[in-house]
């Protein structure tokens, strides 16, 4: 019988986390490149910028706990995207942006990363 170390256990964990990561911000990326073809008054906008505000406001959250394990200087990194996504997110709702394109770019950078 095999025997799973701790370490094994917590690199999976970690491997699942992150392949659900990369899931729901290529679910985000889907759902603005919809709104993008469909317009930034259409529903299809208004549901992909909710998506993608709450799925970063729940990464800014994750990554300002200081259980997070990612190195500091990458969590601020993070952060200060999401703060711009969310941002733009915000500007968008207003109509002062029709930015879809940028924050696809960022998304699949960011999703990218999770590999």
């Amino acid at each position: 019988m095999y025997q799973f170390s701790y370490a094994e256990i917590l690199d999976d964990n970690a491997q699942d986390a992150r392949s659900r990561e990369r899931q729901a911000m290529e679910r985000g990326i889907e759902l603005l490149e919809i709104a993008k073809a469909k317009g930034r008054h259409s529903m299809e906008a208004v549901e992909a910028l909710n998506y993608v505000n709450q799925l970063w406001r729940i990464f800014i959250e994750d990554l300002a706990r200081p259980e997070n394990d990612l190195p500091d200087a990458l969590r601020a990194e993070l952060i200060s995207i999401g703060l711009w996504i969310t941002n733009e997110v915000h500007q968008m709702r207003l109509g002062k942006s029709e930015n879809f394109e940028g924050l696809i770019e960022i998304c699949m950078i960011i999703r990218d990363g999770l590999k």
